[in-house]
């Protein structure tokens, strides 16, 4: 007779009302999905939308010296972002689901500067995201800065209010499943250059922030912690991860159906070619981040946790 304990019930009545979620939201989405391309057809129908779609095609011309082409360098961020993500919404999730860590970790005073607050326990999976963390705002500080030094800014900021309309245009040729002609190794479209800027420029900024006013970094006391509620910290925080998974569903399909081998030579290989140079690196990238998903369970978290501090449990 095997006996359950009320801690594996309640886990496993989680995972069910998750599975439960999961799949309704799924069964929305794709309603919703159909019901959105009908719409968009018969939109493009009418004489008035194909009209503006003639005056506004969805490509807005990028100023001059914008640089042409993708760098290489862009392609490692691409990889780093992607690694860094994935582990960012493993390690979320795990710590949403309010299950019991399988292990503690405790700062180690004799190895970090001695503070007023007594060291912080903490679950060996918020250690984790929190490293994570940190790897990922060095990566995008890196390459903010890059960004700006290179000119690439100028294909992902907006300069010309132009690029409202034609967005506009872009999302409903997008829509209508009849897509849009572009060419990403010149100028983006007007909708991948505004959800482009609003990722890099307002979602990661917001997950940020909002991780950092979670963390036990934010002053519990204090202006700042009076500034910015916990509560509306947490408001924002899980909602712009969902912001991101699903920008990089889009992204993967836009990716796969609009031309895979040149795409992934563009972001991964900073050349515009039909070959399989791109995908071979694409293909290795994926099989780091499944090494590194593996590799990330509680036996070496705990280990490599213990060189800077204790590890309990």
């Amino acid at each position: 007779m095997t006996v359950t304990s009320p801690k594996s019930a309640r886990a496993a009545e989680w995972w069910r009302a998750k599975r439960k979620q999961v799949l309704w939201t799924t069964l929305v989405a794709v309603v919703l999905l159909v019901v959105g391309v009908l719409v968009a057809r018969w939109l493009r129908g009418l004489p008035g939308v194909e009209s503006f779609l003639e005056a506004y095609p969805g490509i807005v011309s990028p100023p001059e010296g914008t640089p042409v082409g993708i760098p290489v360098w862009l392609g490692w961020q691409h990889f780093l972002n992607s690694l860094f993500l994935l582990l960012l919404v493993r390690t979320g999730y795990q710590l949403r689901s309010k299950r019991r860590p399988p292990g503690f970790w405790t700062r180690d005073n004799t190895r970090w500067p001695r503070t007023k607050r007594a060291p912080r326990r903490m679950g060996i999976h918020l250690w984790f995201h929190l490293w994570i963390d940190a790897l990922w705002i060095v990566n995008g500080v890196i390459y903010v800065v890059v960004l700006f030094a290179t000119g690439q800014w100028l294909r992902l900021v907006p300069t010309d209010w132009a690029v409202v309309p034609n967005a506009v245009s872009a999302a409903l040729q997008y829509a209508s499943l009849d897509w849009p002609t572009e060419d990403s190794w010149i100028v983006y479209n007007s909708l991948q250059q505004l959800v482009y800027f609003a990722i890099v420029f307002i979602a990661a900024p917001l997950a940020i922030l909002s991780g950092l006013r979670l963390s036990s970094v934010w002053p519990l006391e204090g202006p700042l912690a009076r500034a910015v509620p916990e509560k509306l910290a947490r408001a924002v925080h899980y909602p712009v991860m969902l912001v991101f998974l699903v920008f990089t569903f889009v992204h993967v399909v836009l990716v796969f159906t609009t031309g895979a081998l040149r795409k992934l030579n563009q972001m991964y290989a900073g050349r515009d070619a039909d070959d399989w140079v791109g995908f071979a690196i694409f293909a290795a990238s994926v099989v780091v981040m499944v090494v590194v998903w593996v590799l990330a369970k509680p036996p070496l978290l705990k280990r490599i946790a213990a060189t800077s501090g204790r590890v309990q449990g």
